[in-house]
C-alpha cells in the first residue's frame, strides 16, 4: 500500500514512524529540500501546480495531505484522473474557507460564534455595532497559528486586509477555555474518538495540551456527537480536528476545523494505544481503527517554540533527555527560529501535576 502525502511539514515527518510500523509505503511531495519531512520525500515541487502533483500521484494508493492548501483546481484535477483523494475536494473546501466553513457548520446544526461576511469598514462598522462593540476579523483563506486573526474595535482596524477581498467578522466570544476534539473517519463509516483535550494558547499559537480536558467529563459526550456529527455531514475520511470554545454559561462553540492529524492531537503518539498519525493512514487506506484509549490518566504535550537564543539545538536536546528521562522529545528536523515550532515534549502520569511538570521542564531546555 502506498500513501502520498501533499505537504512537507512535520504532520508528514510524523507519518513515517506507523507507515513503517504497518508496512505502508510513504511518499512525500515536499515544498523544499529541506522541509521537516525530507526524511521521506520522493519528491520537491509545487502543490498548487496540477501537472507537479499529478506526477506525484500517478504511483500511489490514495493521496492525502500535510495542509488544507492545495488550491481546489488542483484536487478536481486529480480526482478526475482517478487518484483517490482522502479527504475529498468538496470536504477540504470546507477547511480551507472559514466563509463556507461556518456557512456548512450552520447548515448541519453545529453551534458557531455570531458571524457575517464584510465587504468594508462601513459594514464591519454595524457588525461592531451589533456586537458590543469588539469583533475577531478573519482572512476567509490561508490563516494559521494566529496568523489571519485580528481582534478589532474599530471599524478602520482592518483596512489592510480589505483590499484581498471581503473578511469574516465573528463575534468576540468570552470562553472558559479553549478545548479540542479528534475523530478518525474511514470511507466505510468507522469512527474512532480520542478524548477531549484542553488546549492553552499563547500568542494565538498553541502552546500546551492536557489530555483529557481536566473537568471535562460532561462535554466529552457533546464533543464528541458534535464532532462525529461534523464528520459525517462533511464526509471527511482521515483525522479530523474541531477546536472549540467552551463559554462562560458552559456551552461549545465551533471555533475551527483541520482535516488531518493536528496539533492538539500529537499527546497522542505517547499517551494513546493509536496515535493520530497511525489512525490517519488506517482510515485513508480503510483499514480497522485502533483504540484511542489513553495510556495513563493525564497526558501532558508543550510545544517547544522557536528554540534556543543560542542556536545550539544539540545541547539543548542533551539537557532536555538528561534532565527528563520519562519525558518523550519529538524535534521536527527545522532549525531555531523565533516563534517558529521545532517540536515537542510529551509526559505522561496518573498525577496531572507531575506530567504538566516534566513536559513543562523538557521544554524548558529549549528556551
Amino acid at each position: 500500500m502506498r500513501v502520498g502525502v501533499i505537504g512537507g511539514g512535520q504532520l508528514a515527518r510524523m507519518m513515517v514512524p506507523p507507515a513503517v510500523e504497518l508496512g505502508v509505503e510513504l511518499r512525500v511531495l515536499a515544498e523544499a529540500p529541506d522541509s521537516s519531512a525530507t526524511i521521506a520525500a520522493t519528491a520537491v515541487g509545487d502543490y498548487t501546480d496540477a501537472a507537479t502533483v499529478l506526477a506525484f500521484a500517478r504511483d500511489v494508493d490514495v493521496v492525502t495531505f500535510d495542509h488544507e492548501h492545495v488550491p481546489q483546481a488542483v484536487l478536481t484535477q486529480l480526482v478526475a484522473a482517478g487518484v483517490v483523494v482522502r479527504p475529498g475536494p468538496d470536504a477540504l473546501a470546507v477547511a480551507q474557507d472559514k466563509t463556507l466553513m461556518r456557512r456548512v457548520l450552520s447548515e448541519l446544526g453545529a453551534p458557531v460564534p455570531a458571524h457575517a461576511v464584510v465587504r468594508d469598514a462601513g459594514e464591519l462598522a454595524q457588525f461592531l455595532d451589533d456586537h458590543t462593540g469588539v469583533a475577531v476579523v478573519k482572512t476567509p483563506r490561508g490563516g494559521y497559528d494566529g496568523k489571519g486573526v485580528r481582534v478589532v474595535h474599530g471599524a478602520h482596524e482592518a483596512d489592510d486586509w480589505f483590499a484581498g477581498g471581503d473578511l469574516l467578522a465573528e463575534e468576540f466570544v468570552p470562553f472558559r477555555r479553549e478545548l479540542a476534539q479528534l475523530v478518525a473517519r474511514r470511507p466505510s463509516g468507522q469512527i474512532a474518538a480520542w478524548p477531549l483535550v484542553e488546549t492553552l494558547q499563547r500568542d494565538g499559537v498553541c502552546a500546551e495540551v492536557i489530555a483529557p480536558a481536566p473537568g471535562g467529563d460532561a462535554l466529552t459526550t457533546k464533543a464528541a456527537e458534535l464532532t462525529r456529527r461534523i464528520a459525517e455531514g462533511l464526509d471527511v475520511t482521515g483525522v479530523l480536528a474541531v477546536e472549540l470554545f467552551e463559554t462562560e454559561t458552559g456551552e461549545l462553540l465551533v471555533n475551527e476545523l483541520a482535516m488531518r492529524p493536528h496539533n492538539s492531537g500529537h499527546w497522542s503518539i505517547d499517551g494513546a494505544v493509536t496515535d493520530q498519525f497511525e489512525q490517519h493512514l488506517r482510515a485513508v487506506l480503510d483499514l480497522p481503527l485502533g483504540s484511542t484509549e489513553i495510556r495513563a490518566p493525564w497526558t501532558v504535550m508543550v510545544n517547544i517554540l522557536g528554540g534556543p537564543v543560542d542556536g545550539d539545538l544539540d545541547r539543548a536536546r542533551r539537557i532536555a533527555l538528561a534532565d527528563q528521562p520519562t519525558a518523550a522529545v519529538h524535534l521536527y528536523g527545522k532549525d531555531p527560529r523565533p516563534g517558529r515550532k521545532i517540536g515537542h515534549v510529551t509526559a505522561y502520569s496518573a498525577d496531572l501535576d507531575d506530567a504538566a511538570y516534566v513536559a513543562r521542564a523538557a521544554a524548558a531546555a529549549f528556551d
